[in-house]
């Protein structure tokens, strides 16, 4: 599908295992979707939200990939940004429109309903989503970032979750997931910045690399993930969702019933053939 404001690239990768002989190249695809409004800062307008998260979901069901990488457009160099957040500007209309009549408070609901059920979708995406933060991510950026499974930023990346200063309420369900309750309340009853030393020190960024090593550092880990077993990644990430907030013992039982029922796990032979060509031994009772 062609997007106005989301560059979606199908890159692939691949890792090499093994040695000598036996050295084989294991290889995946990753989804690579680049938020391009640059002169905007990448700010999100309906547009580009709505086809976000088609993007996503359209990579979630090619077979191929394994992973998905969520940027931002390069803007100016003194303002690097993933993305700004939401469009203020088509917000504003969007109240004119309401304050006129031409738009109505239940159509209004219903174009936030579907955002904000979008941008969960992401949230809960079968396969994982890197956000490779190359800038600022204020308001809806730091919404956005903050519920991809891994996030690796450059020097320039700042944070800032800002709607207690503007009367709105977001990030409840997923800032605390990354950075856990102390300091979930501290960034969001505070709307201050965090600058990309800070959100690396408390888990905001699970990897902080200099500006030019950003892809390279954001593919390395795409590449490791994609080149895994797949269903096995999206039943990891499953399982992880389901356990929140629930008991050790559910979690345990969680576990045993997906792997028992759902994905069994790979045999001896299947699972490490590398292993068993160079050390096997003869089995016992065949």
């Amino acid at each position: 599908m062609d997007y106005q404001y989301i560059l979606s690239e199908k890159e692939r990768v691949s890792k090499w295992e093994g040695s000598g002989d036996r050295r084989h190249e294991k290889v995946g695809h990753v989804a690579f979707l680049t938020m391009n409004r640059p002169e905007v800062l990448n700010a999100m307008n309906r547009q580009l939200t709505e086809e976000l998260h088609d993007a996503v979901r359209c990579a979630n069901e090619d077979p191929e990939i394994g992973c998905i990488v969520v940027t931002g457009a390069d803007t100016h160099p003194r303002v690097p940004a993933f993305t700004a957040g939401g469009d203020i500007h088509e917000q504003r209309e969007d109240q004119a429109a309401l304050n006129s009549g031409s738009l109505t408070t239940d159509a209004m609901d219903s174009r936030s309903a579907r955002r904000q059920r979008g941008g969960y979708e992401v949230s809960a995406s079968d396969k994982p989503v890197i956000g490779m933060i190359n800038g600022l991510a204020y308001g809806g950026g730091a919404v956005l970032s903050s519920s991809l499974d891994i996030r690796i930023g450059s020097d320039a990346a700042r944070f800032r979750f800002l709607a207690a200063a503007y009367g709105r309420i977001n990030s409840t369900w997923t800032l605390t997931n990354q950075v856990g309750w102390p300091q979930a309340k501290e960034l969001l009853f505070t709307a201050r910045i965090i600058e990309a030393e800070e959100a690396y020190r408390i888990g905001l960024l699970n990897h902080l690399v200099p500006s030019y090593r950003l892809r390279q550092k954001t593919m390395e880990m795409a590449a490791e993930i994609a080149t895994n077993d797949t269903p096995s990644v999206i039943g990891i990430k499953r399982l992880l969702l389901q356990h929140k907030g629930e008991s050790l013992e559910q979690q345990w039982m969680n576990e045993k019933d997906f792997t028992t029922n759902v994905l069994r796990g790979t045999l001896a032979e299947e699972a490490f053939p590398e292993f068993l060509a160079r050390r096997g031994r003869p089995v016992r009772g065949a």
